[in-house]
């Protein structure tokens, strides 16, 4: 098939090389606008505008899709389908309607469960033990499209949000392309999403990467894990935030007080509302990430000090 590829950061990369190597042609990429990047805060572009670049294959940055410009050039390329990963930005009914079979939207979810922008994160900060991805038909609801097929994935028990997405966007390139390849064959057909077992999976912030020692060890580890790499894990000491990487709840430990520290010779330990949790690595503001037992050598914590 004739095909525009609407996607824009990194996570969008291995479907777009899973296209480039099928049977299919691949027209164009749609993708945000250049914006912001580095300490300099120069125009960059994204990784799916890059990519495209380097390959000499046309980039379209409409600053909303429903621009009268953008949707003359969909036309003009007349594409037969838009298969879209992270793009970013609502798609109107003016653009759905331009591909004779839409656009096809790979979502890092077991539809219907975490329809929105953050579903690994999500799946990761409520426990969830399996999660995969999904090809749908999308429409102008919130991830509310007919399904054409999904991968499933184990979550494991150290895995942050960052490596899980990684996983589910190797695995999730090679079921767009299936679907892509059936689509154009005639022989699949989108299932409507059931009713039941829906639930929202909005951005996190940076509030929500604060973590809560007062909740038991197993929340803090799974808070920690779905806000890594992004927004970031965050906590307080002596006033000023600190980053914190993945932690390891631990059951050897002497009682602490929710947020207390305590130095022990090869690990520092954080308490919660049940057991500590053993800190890996921190980040002071303004310093570089490095093992809780530098930075705790580095501050001289005190017995009794707190996070938070």
């Amino acid at each position: 098939m004739r095909l525009i590829f609407a996607g824009t950061p990194a996570v969008a990369l291995p479907s777009l090389d899973a296209i480039a190597g099928s049977g299919h042609e691949l027209l164009a990429v749609v993708t945000r606008p250049d914006a912001p990047a580095g300490r300099g805060r120069g125009l960059a572009r994204s990784p799916v505008g890059a990519w495209a670049d380097e390959r000499g294959i046309e980039v379209l940055t409409p600053a909303r899709p429903r621009e009268p410009e953008f949707l003359d050039r969909l036309r003009q390329l007349a594409p037969e389908c838009v298969p879209v990963v992270a793009y970013g930005a609502l798609v109107p009914p003016d653009a759905l309607g331009i591909p004779a079979y839409g656009w096809v939207n790979l979502h890092f979810s077991l539809l219907p469960a975490w329809r929105g922008a953050a579903p690994v994160q999500h799946a990761v900060l409520h426990g969830d033990q399996v999660t995969g991805a999904s090809v749908f038909q999308l429409e102008a609801g919130l991830d509310t499209g007919p399904v054409f097929g999904t991968v499933t994935e184990e979550i494991r028990p150290a895995d942050t949000a960052g490596d899980l997405l990684e996983r589910l966007a190797d695995s999730g390139a090679g079921l767009l392309v299936t679907v892509l390849d059936a689509i154009g064959q005639g022989t699949v057909r989108a299932v409507p999403q059931p009713a039941d077992g829906v639930s929202l999976a909005p951005k996190l912030t940076v509030a929500d990467g604060e973590v809560r020692w007062s909740e038991p060890s197993f929340a803090v580890d799974r808070r920690i894990r779905a806000a890594t790499p992004a927004p970031g894990a965050w906590t307080e000491f002596r006033g000023d935030r600190v980053k914190l990487g993945p932690v390891r709840p631990v059951g050897d430990a002497p009682e602490l007080k929710p947020g207390e520290l305590l130095v022990e010779r090869g690990r520092v330990l954080a308490g919660t509302a049940s057991t500590p949790v053993e800190l890996g690595e921190v980040r002071a503001a303004g310093k570089r990430a490095m093992p809780a037992t530098d930075w705790a050598r580095g501050v001289r914590v005190a017995g009794g000090e707190q996070f938070g």
